[in-house]
């Protein structure tokens, strides 16, 4: 096990570096701001992350007091992580750096894709009351299979995890690329309910303005037209994170081992 170097520095700056300065640590908490998630889970938001190094800062952040591990009850039987109210409170800090961070420019090569989580908290980081007006508005998103709450309502926006008992509008998309080119790249809403991937229901005039109050400094390319479909069938893997798939704990393995 590597040992963390740490910032003889008695700046503020410094002693908070010391706990999250370290590569990764900061987009690990970021894929927990929204709650809970089960280690297959965190893996799948950061799949350029290696097993290792995900288990490594997870240990990190259990000993600095920013994130814990809880074991569901029955019937889920799983152990999942979440932040600590010390961890919750790096929330602020992470919209300040993706706001000063979306000036930079995008990737060159575009190969990697934002996870649900990041996207979600991009709309958190970029949303504007001054686009939204009076807009008022409860939203039930479901993205990838991830239900999200979203409510706008005096230049506000609320985003959680979970369902709207009477939401005004839904919108459904098989991938988070999708929400991405709606909010970012400036595709059409009714372009993209042509589509087999998107759907959306309730009061659609309201839902579009709503895609409309994410100004990005640095947009994303304009998505392209769908090709001829291709008349070979392909078969398609296992979805990464099934519990047929999902790979297996480290940081509690290695506890399980320690203990």
């Amino acid at each position: 096990m590597s040992k963390k170097r740490l910032f003889n520095d008695p700046c503020g700056i410094a002693r908070a570096l010391n706990a999250v300065g370290e590569r990764w640590a900061l987009l690990v908490v970021r894929e927990l701001v929204f709650g809970p998630k089960r280690y297959a889970d965190l893996h799948r938001g950061l799949p350029q992350m290696s097993q290792n190094v995900l288990a490594q800062r997870l240990r990190d952040l259990e000993a600095d007091g920013l994130v814990r591990r809880r074991r569901l009850g029955p019937p889920a039987s799983a152990t999942v992580y979440e932040l600590t109210e010390r961890g919750q409170e790096l929330e602020p800090v992470l919209r300040a750096l993706a706001h000063w961070g979306s000036r930079a420019p995008l990737p060159e090569d575009g190969a990697a894709e934002l996870s649900v989580d990041a996207l979600l908290f991009a709309l958190r980081s970029t949303f504007d009351p001054a686009l939204a007006g009076e807009l008022s508005l409860r939203c039930q998103l479901d993205v990838a299979g991830d239900r999200f709450r979203i409510t706008v309502a005096g230049g506000r926006l609320e985003v959680d995890r979970g369902e709207h008992a009477a939401p005004d509008a839904w919108l459904t998309v098989r991938e988070a690329a999708t929400l991405r080119d709606l909010v970012f790249a400036g595709e059409e809403l009714h372009d993209a309910t042509e589509r087999s991937d998107t759907e959306a229901a309730g009061d659609t005039a309201r839902l579009a303005a709503l895609l409309r109050c994410f100004p990005a400094a640095v947009r994303y390319p304009a998505p392209q037209a769908p090709g001829p479909s291709d008349p070979v069938s392909v078969t398609v893997p296992p979805r990464p994170g099934s519990p047929n798939t999902g790979p297996s704990d480290p940081a509690v393995n290695a506890g399980r081992r320690q203990g």
